[in-house]
């Protein structure tokens, strides 16, 4: 299989019009989020057994990261979708941001020495 890369752009028309085909129409804004919010607690359960302190129970026996974050993604993206944000743009100046302000604040900081 051919590793295809699809830009943030259009990962928001993908989803968008699987909304639009085989999901009928976005869930409102509040549900989103509060699914949002569902799929990230999943991410977390999965890393705080696999790189915490936690231990696997047997119903978590099939559990699969990278398919929990695509989740998160989706849901992300939905959200971008329903409130207008163009998220090529949204990390583009967020990057550039963190960049000024963080310019030497992570070199100096001894904790990550």
């Amino acid at each position: 299989m051919e590793d295809k890369q699809i830009t943030i752009s259009e990962a928001q028309k993908i989803v968008d019009e699987w909304i639009k085909t085989t999901g009928v129409r976005y869930f409102n804004e509040l549900t989103n989020t509060a699914i949002l919010m569902e799929e990230v607690g999943e991410v977390a359960r999965i890393m705080a057994r696999k790189y915490g302190e936690q231990s696997f129970k047997k119903s978590d026996q099939d559990v699969n990261l990278a398919d929990e974050m695509a989740d998160v993604l989706f849901v992300l993206i939905c959200l971008a979708n329903q409130t207008g944000i163009n998220l090529t743009d949204a990390l583009e100046k967020n990057l550039e941001k963190k960049s000024i302000r963080d310019a030497t604040r992570h070199q100096n900081n001894e904790k990550l020495k």
